[in-house]
């Protein structure tokens, strides 16, 4: 599995005056945002249906469906996720798998490996 993580880039700063007292009753309640762009990849064959599961959507096998990529002959998904640990399987027809290139795995209760990616 290949994972790309991107961060939107910042946009270019007006200086526009404000009285402190405006500045800072916008700045009250906004939290920075601390989620990375996660893409997934698992190669293909077209006319697959092909899904992301994980413990971001409560493993919920029709979530979130993969797109097709012709020309490089993958399924992508890009979630947005928070730093932290997370379990995954592709479901690929209806068939649980563990991502083949990613070789962090853990044993689930099931008798058979989830993929683990982690979001710093």
């Amino acid at each position: 599995m290949k994972i790309r993580t991107a961060r939107k880039a910042a946009p270019e700063k007006t200086i526009v005056k404000r009285s402190a007292k405006a500045a800072a009753k916008k700045s009250v309640g906004r939290k920075p945002s601390s989620k990375t762009a996660v893409t997934f990849t698992v190669h293909g064959e077209k006319g697959h249906a092909v899904y992301l599961a994980g413990e971001f959507n409560d493993w919920n096998p029709t979530a979130k469906k993969m797109a097709y990529k012709a020309r490089s002959g993958i399924y992508t998904a890009t979630l947005s996720l928070a730093p932290g640990e997370y379990q995954y399987k592709f479901v690929i027809d209806g068939t649980w798998c563990a991502d083949p290139e990613n070789v962090n795995a853990v044993a689930n209760d099931c008798g058979t490996f989830n993929s683990v990616v982690t979001v710093a």
